[in-house]
């Protein structure tokens, strides 16, 4: 009985109250047709009770039917999915391993069993058994993420999933799409820019034969670098180049780190006639209009920076740099120094104040090309300030303000960043002079303020963090200093009547910021140097008090010897200047120990590494010319001239920062062996 009761018992679709009450609904109707089909006439009465018996017994019957075919069903589905996730877990193309808390294998599917090409694996250590696979599984641990991580083993890439908390590890092998990834990315376009740097100043001064000879050899040699690397290159005009490259290819070139700027220069060189090379290259977008135009952009910035180098860039990451060995050759010419000097001009007339600022603890120079720009500004009409802190200043800097206050000159030339902020309008016009990197300029308010509407004169090499839109950018890394570059403008402007552009001090402040940029004409000094140092004395500037706001104060003097007698020779010709950690020493100073190195025998390049402030660490560098201390402070985050750089690190000890400048240091040799 309890086995019929048993093979009665409906399954849950059969035991939902809806399907019970409409049942007994139909039920209860046909047992009331019958009663009164009954009192109507007693056979038909009969005949409908008959009927409602016989479907009653139909309707049992296919029920008891129905209801073991359900269970029937249900048991071999139940059975076949059982079976099929064990077949699933022995068979199929996913490598399942089950560990202990001490990653002892319990367990482990037939799949991965292969990969790990040993049977008697259960019982023994992860690590004992496969010593990569155990490092993988403790990383994966160790990240604390659910994700599941893409990892490289035993010559396969697999997707590997860790659920520590079960002991299980599932791998999935993906090797066949990581290569199809590979190769996608691989194969990715890659356009670059060539340029010759000094491709018109050689031109002028050579034969016609020289000139085709010189040509055709670079233009044979850039085209076997390409060849080499199954790239194509195509001359656009004389001294351009468009070449077109997949990012494998690309690879091989950083590898070989772009040799071909070395044997242009060197093979070049060795004809009489030097030349380098500029590139900019760009890869990492499906649209070719956007890496073209980043790698335009690119080679804009190894020209700012001085030419003979590679900048390579991906789309939405940052700039790498290659080569810039050379000290930049002196390749500008007057014209566009009077093309920079009428458009400015240009700009100023539009502006109704002009706003000129220099880079944090304006140094001569600075504040030298800042006066001049100033002047400038005023010659057209236009009313313009030098944004400074007179009462914060260096000590160079400050006899200089105090000279400029005890003459007749207007006083309104320095104004500071409080009152400056009370003055500009949406037509002021921004001008830093002596820097382009907006994170280091005086005036970090007055920038976001005016940054649509900013001009740049520059003489340091340009780096990736620049104004986006300047409305005139001139930066030229073969200037001596800032100061040369706005002179060679004003000698293009013309006063009215017997009026100078410049008074003797203004030129004297100027002169002394060309002698302090280029250590007293000793470094980065060509013939336009000479030209602008003549230019200025010739209209009044005195070396004498030149002299006079370039001495050093005793406590400064002090400061400098004892920074000087920290000297150690952390390589052959390359030095390192350390100060106090508990002391704060002031940049100049710093600088000037830097420079006193430099006289030093058999020092190259020199590193004086001192506290700035409680939470900064500063680095001056210097260096004759051989070593580039910008690429080196590049790698510290820092940048600069080829013999002129710096750099500034939060929260680091002077000791700290020294081992950081060593690693920093054998990096760049072993990039230039």
């Amino acid at each position: 009985m309890k086995a019929f009761l048993h093979q009665l018992e409906l399954p849950k679709f059969l035991k939902d109250s809806r399907l019970t009450i409409s049942v007994a609904v139909v039920v209860c109707l046909s047992f009331l047709g019958s009663l009164i089909g009954l009192v109507m006439n007693p056979l038909l009465g009969l005949a409908l009770f008959l009927i409602c018996i016989l479907i009653l017994a139909v309707t049992f019957y296919g029920a008891m039917i129905l209801i073991r075919k359900a269970n029937k069903f249900a048991v071999n589905l139940s059975y076949r999915i059982k079976r099929s996730e064990q077949e699933a877990m022995v068979k199929m193309p996913l490598g399942i391993l089950l560990y202990d808390s001490d990653h002892q294998i319990q367990w482990i599917n037939p799949y991965l069993q292969l990969y790990l090409k040993s049977d008697d694996l259960i019982g023994h250590t992860i690590k004992s058994v496969d010593a990569d696979l155990d490092r993988l599984l403790n990383d994966a641990i160790a990240s604390q993420t659910a994700e599941n991580h893409v990892i490289s083993w035993d010559g396969h890439r697999f997707e590997m999933v860790v659920q520590d908390s079960l002991g299980v590890i599932y791998l999935l092998d993906i090797s066949r799409y990581a290569k199809i990834e590979d190769r996608y990315y691989a194969e990715r376009l890659a356009i670059g820019q060539v340029f010759i740097d000094n491709y018109d100043e050689l031109s002028e001064a050579m034969h016609d034969q020289e000139l085709t000879t010189m040509s055709s050899y670079v233009q044979t040699t850039l085209i076997a670098y390409a060849k080499r690397f199954n790239a194509y290159l195509k001359r656009i005009d004389e001294e351009h180049f468009i070449l077109f490259s997949h990012v494998q290819a690309l690879d091989e070139m950083k590898q070989d780190k772009f040799s071909v700027l070395d044997q242009v220069r060197q093979e070049t060189s060795r004809q009489n006639m030097p030349l380098t090379l500029s590139i900019g290259i760009a890869y990492g977008s499906n649209s070719i209009t956007e890496v073209a135009n980043q790698a335009q952009s690119n080679l804009d910035l190894a020209l700012g920076r001085g030419g003979d180098q590679v900048v390579l860039r991906e789309i939405g990451k940052d700039a790498h740099f290659y080569g810039g060995k050379s000290n930049p050759m002196e390749k500008r010419t007057r014209v566009r120094a009077r093309m920079v000097a009428q458009a400015m001009s240009e700009l100023f007339k539009d502006a109704d104040r002009v706003f000129v600022v220099g880079h944090q603890r304006p140094d001569m120079d600075s504040v030298g090309s800042g006066i001049g720009v100033v002047r400038i500004a005023q010659l057209h009409g236009v009313k313009a300030n030098f944004v400074l802190d007179t009462h914060e200043t260096n000590y160079d800097v400050g006899r200089l303000v105090a000279r400029m206050n005890r003459s007749d000159q207007d006083d309104d030339l320095f104004i500071s960043p409080t009152i400056a902020a009370n003055l500009v309008t949406d037509q002021s016009l921004l001008v830093m002079v002596d820097h382009s990197k907006y994170s280091i300029t005086y005036d970090k308010a007055l920038y976001e303020r005016l940054k649509n509407r900013v001009m740049v004169i520059d003489h340091h090499r340009r780096g990736e963090e620049f104004p986006e839109n300047p409305m005139l950018t001139y930066v030229e890394p073969y200037a001596s200093s800032a100061c040369e570059l706005v002179t060679e403008m004003v000698e293009y402007q013309q006063p009215s009547g017997k009026k100078q552009v410049l008074t003797e001090l203004d030129a004297t402040a100027m002169l002394a910021g060309i002698m302090v940029d280029s250590r007293e004409f000793s470094l980065r000094t060509g013939t336009r140097t000479f030209d602008a140092a003549s230019y200025l004395r010739s209209i009044g500037a005195s070396l004498l008090i030149v002299s006079e706001l370039m001495k050093e104060d005793i406590h400064s003097f002090l400061e400098r010897t004892s920074l000087v007698s920290s000297l150690k020779m952390v390589r052959p010709n390359m030095a390192v200047l350390c100060g106090p950690n508990d002391k704060v020493i002031d940049p100049i100073v710093t600088a000037q120990a830097a420079d006193t190195a430099l006289d030093l025998q058999d020092v190259g390049a020199s590193f004086a590494i001192t506290r700035r402030d409680a939470a900064t660490i500063g680095i001056s560098a210097r260096s004759m010319g051989k070593i580039n201390v910008q690429l080196i402070m590049e790698k510290l985050g820092g940048g600069g001239h080829l013999s002129n750089a710096a750099t500034q690190i939060k929260n680091k000890s002077v000791a700290e920062v020294a081992d950081m400048l060593v690693a920093a240091i054998d990096d760049y040799e072993r990039e230039n062996e």
